[in-house]
């Protein structure tokens, strides 16, 4: 008996090494937001309500590899919010079996996407899906959605909404990459017409030297 527990021991671990390497991810929140940035990315086509909350920054020498949506699907007739969060995922030197998330103030509506990741290198720029101001008897949703380009060039877009158009492009980070976000959000408003997220901006970092 003795003999078989070992053989099917053996047998365990030999097959481990076929499994995939097992990925930690953890929140960074705010705890890292004495990192020191070069440049700010913004948009032009951001919407008017609510208030920029606070930054949150990917540890040092970490930058975004890839991010997550939080949106809440098409309510038929109901108050719709679509964009709630960004969620950026943050990797250190293409390594990403440990990583860190930032997303600032997120909305309450709608469930986290899977993430989205760069094939390789890091997020550089952003263009931003807002559906404008309706007017006082509108359903305003302001964000609906989000494409980030790679430093290897592929676009990665969000699994969002599909009210509004899309502006420009930001600027794009010259030397590192996308490593923060900050975002401007409409706070619950109890029974009336809620927007949620309504703009965001993201931090460059420069690459170690």
């Amino acid at each position: 008996m003795a003999s078989l527990l070992t053989a099917l021991a053996t047998l365990a671990m030999l097959s481990c090494g076929l499994c995939e390497e097992k990925t930690v991810l953890q929140r960074a929140g705010v705890a890292f937001n004495n990192r020191e940035y070069a440049s700010l990315l913004t948009v032009s086509n951001g919407e008017q309500f609510g208030n920029w909350t606070w930054p949150e920054m990917c540890p040092d020498k970490f930058f975004a590899v890839g991010f997550s949506v939080r949106v809440e699907p098409n309510q038929y007739g109901a108050d719709d919010t679509a964009l709630n969060g960004i969620r950026l995922i943050c990797a250190k030197d293409g390594d990403r079996s440990f990583l860190y998330s930032v997303e600032s103030h997120t909305g309450y509506f709608g469930d986290w996407s899977q993430p989205q990741y760069c094939p390789t290198g890091v997020l550089t720029s952003f263009q931003l899906r807002v559906e404008p101001h309706l007017g006082l008897f509108g359903d305003d949703t302001a964000a609906n959605n989000i494409k980030f380009r790679c430093s290897s060039n592929p676009v990665l877009e969000g699994q969002g909404m599909d009210w509004g158009e899309y502006g420009r492009w930001s600027e794009e980070c010259r030397d590192g990459g996308i490593c923060g976000i900050e975002t401007k959000m409409e706070e619950y408003q109890y029974g009336l017409d809620d927007s949620t997220l309504n703009d965001v901006h993201f931090h460059c970092c420069a690459r170690p030297q």
